[in-house]
Formats: C-alpha cells, structure tokens, sequence
C-alpha cells in the first residue's frame, strides 16, 4: 500500500516530468530531502533552478541538502546567494550557522544562530543552540589570587614561631623543596606529621581540602621556610 508521503512524492514527480519548467520541483526536492535522498534532492533543485535561480526556498533545500552530504563549500555558497537576496531568510539563517558549525568555526556559527533567534524569539531549539554554544566559547573564571597580606591576617607569626621552634639550639640543615626555598626540619615534620592542637596544622588541614588553593599553601610554606630561615641565620 501507498503511503500519503510516497503517493506525494509520486504525484509531484510526474508533475515535473510532464514539465521541467514547473515550480513544483521545489516541493518534489524538500519531499527528496525529507526521504533521505539528499543526492536526489540536489539533482532536483539544480535541474529547476536552471529554470527559476531566483526560487530561494528551493535554494535553501538545494543547501540543505548539500550540507547533509558534507559538501559544505557547496551548501554554503547556495545559502550566500540566498541571504544576499533575503538577509532575514530564517531558514537559511539556521542552515548556515550549521555548516559554520560543522567546520569548527564557532563564531561565525554563534553569530548566525543569534540573529535566527531574534527571528524567532520562541523557538527553544535556537535557544538551547545559543545557550550550548556561548557557554563553551566562554572559559571557566580562575581563582582570584589571594595577596600575601591576606595571608599574613590570618595568625601571629610571632606566635607560630614560638610554637614552631620551641628550642633556641639551631635546627638540622634545611633541605630544598621544589620553589628553591630552604624548609627547616622542624616546619617539615609539622607538614607531614600534622598536629591537630597546633594552630599551624589546623590551618594547613583546612587549606588542603580546598583542591583550589593547594596553591596557596605551597606558597604559604615557602613563605613560612624563607621567614625561619632568615631567623635563624640571624640569631
């Protein structure tokens, strides 16, 4: 049995045939595209728009049609000549911005999928496309810095000192860790064996469940190594 679409399709089909000059190739080659044939489809529109190359419509199918056969200089070029003649040409507009999109080249597909929006301002299909497409061309923040008096606000280095060294005799030669700062061994134990009564250790704790400022504690322990050391050498 005939299905409506096919009894169509066969109905336009002998329509142009009977005559090549008919519009009704346009109708006949989105019937094409819609089936899945696009190489018929552009065999169609080609042979029509020999006849009538100011059909725009049939034009944009003829696009269509190339871009789904990943002839995108093609399709492109069909697509130009239809929105040279009819700028706010919205299937056009939206058949375009893919083929920019195919390419890579997202700009230009985001700038094309924009102006089909403000065509058609309800369209959530064109809304999801713009949404998807600015969030991946605009990259994630960084994490603001955080300035060493910042840093410095946050205890007594006096204190920490005292309870880091306690003993006046000097400490065991430092050894060098990755930012070439010498760490005494005293702040070394405190680093790997953490203390939860000391303030020092608590501190680092909470610094590194933060991921974001593991940074930030690397810096702070140079920092802390470069003070004692200077402390030491000049008692």
């Amino acid at each position: 049995m005939v299905g409506d679409d096919d009894s169509r399709l066969i109905e336009l089909r002998r329509r142009v045939q009977a005559d090549p000059a008919s519009t009704a190739f346009a109708q006949l080659a989105e019937e094409y595209r819609r089936a899945g044939d696009n190489e018929e489809a552009v065999r169609v529109c080609r042979a029509g728009l020999h006849h009538h190359p100011n059909y725009l419509s049939a034009r944009v199918t003829l696009g269509r049609a190339l871009l789904e056969l990943g002839q995108l200089d093609d399709a492109q070029r069909e697509l130009d000549a239809v929105l040279t003649s009819a700028p706010d040409n919205l299937a056009a507009l939206r058949t375009i911005a893919e083929v920019y999109q195919h390419r890579g080249q997202m700009d230009a597909a985001l700038e094309h999928y924009r102006r089909a929006l403000s065509l058609a301002r309800h369209d959530t299909a064109l809304e999801h496309a713009v949404q998807r497409m600015t969030h991946a061309a605009t990259p994630p923040r960084p994490p603001a810095p955080i300035a060493p008096a910042a840093v410095a606000e946050l205890f007594d280095f006096d204190t920490l000192l005292e309870q880091l060294g306690g003993a006046s005799t000097p400490p065991e030669p430092p050894a060098a860790n990755p930012a070439g700062v010498a760490v005494p061994s005293v702040l070394q134990s405190v680093v790997l064996e953490p203390d939860a009564s000391d303030p020092f250790s608590r501190l680092e704790q909470q610094l590194r469940e933060s991921e974001s400022q593991k940074m930030v504690l690397n810096e702070l322990e140079a920092w802390l190594a470069s003070i004692i050391a200077d402390r030491t050498h000049s008692g």
